[in-house]
């Protein structure tokens, strides 16, 4: 079984409908419950929870002090590439924008990493746009090779490979993979992805699975907060992960919450999510999933991010850039970055 199965049970399910029945005493009889269920989680996410956020707050801290003590991981992305043959219409690397397009050489790769481990941070997630022809997996080889003598952990966000492919980056010291859905709701994903091989929505599903089958250790998902009603989007992420964690016990995996940030690019119909919806995303997600990571990046200011972390958080990015080169050869905040921090 895939996770296009459960999908597939739940794609036509009434949300609306279901949180119209919600009462207090219902978010009340979860949240004493030691294992919630689905329809829990779901009820954890409806309007009638808001009213019961002190509760949450207090729940899911002490589920994340059992499970994760205080212990925050730190990583730094690292943008290898930004040529993309994808046109997505929420993104700043969009084949169709007006942008400088760049590919680091193994040289300006030593010189960011570097930089970046002379910070004392040992953990990265390399990017790069999707475009085989200008970042194949050799190349993105060949950069690991580079990495690894900087880094004890190195995750990619890159194009959605196939086994083989995942397998050949693996043995080589690859150990960690992030990659968002962006949408769960196809028809969203058809409409905002408008041309290229991330159009493909079931091989893009199903990336994280066929890496965790050669091996990766930890695999991180999400969902773009933004591209749609966030209750039902973040409902799937939770179910994905749930799916993931029970398929493969043995591995770590995680959720990231991004919200949309300001980007060159033609998406302006964002579903806004709140700081307040936000913080009920992540309690939510601790309590349903207590060993499940969250991942926090630098889409949200210091603040913010300092009162989400004992909420659930685990991971969060730091010494941040979305620009290519950007640690030590790019230009942060020029028009040329993927999104603004």
């Amino acid at each position: 079984m895939s996770f296009k199965k459960i999908y597939n049970e739940y794609a036509g399910f009434d949300v609306k409908g279901f949180f119209e029945k919600i009462t207090t005493d219902d978010v009340l009889r979860v949240l004493v419950k030691d294992q919630p269920d689905v329809w829990d989680f779901l009820t954890l996410l409806s309007p009638q929870a808001t009213e019961h956020l002190e509760i949450m707050a207090r729940k899911a801290n002490r589920i994340t002090l059992q499970y994760f003590g205080r212990t925050i991981q730190l990583y730094t992305p690292l943008y290898l590439s930004n040529y993309c043959v994808n046109s997505c219409s929420y993104c700043g690397f969009n084949v169709e924008n007006s942008v400088s397009r760049k590919k680091l050489t193994l040289d300006e790769v030593k010189k960011e990493a570097e930089f970046i481990s002379s910070t004392g941070l040992k953990h990265v997630l390399i990017l790069t746009g999707e475009s085989q022809k200008k970042s194949p997996v050799s190349y993105i080889k060949d950069c690991v090779g580079v990495l690894k003598n900087y880094f004890s952990s190195i995750s990619i966000e890159t194009y959605a490979l196939t086994e083989c492919e995942y397998k050949e980056l693996i043995d080589f010291g690859v150990d960690g993979i992030t990659i968002y859905q962006e949408v769960y709701d196809r028809g969203i994903y058809d409409k905002v992805h408008l041309a290229g091989p991330k159009k493909d929505y079931e091989f893009r599903l199903g990336a994280p699975e066929r890496a965790l089958k050669e091996g990766i250790r930890t695999a991180n998902i999400g969902t773009l907060l933004g591209l749609n009603a966030w209750p039902k989007e973040v409902f799937f992420a939770g179910l994905h992960a749930r799916y993931l964690q029970d398929k493969f016990a043995d591995a770590e995996i995680g959720v990231s919450v991004p919200r949309m940030r300001p980007h060159m690019g033609k998406f302006k119909d964002v579903w806004e999510v709140k700081d307040k919806e936000l913080v009920q995303i992540v309690m939510a997600l601790r309590i349903f999933l207590p060993r499940i990571g969250i991942a926090l990046s630098t889409r949200e200011d210091a603040k913010f991010r300092d009162n989400l972390l004992p909420l659930g958080i685990t991971r969060i990015s730091a010494g941040s850039t979305t620009a290519v080169g950007g640690h030590t050869i790019g230009s942060e905040g020029d028009k040329d970055d993927q999104f603004e921090i």
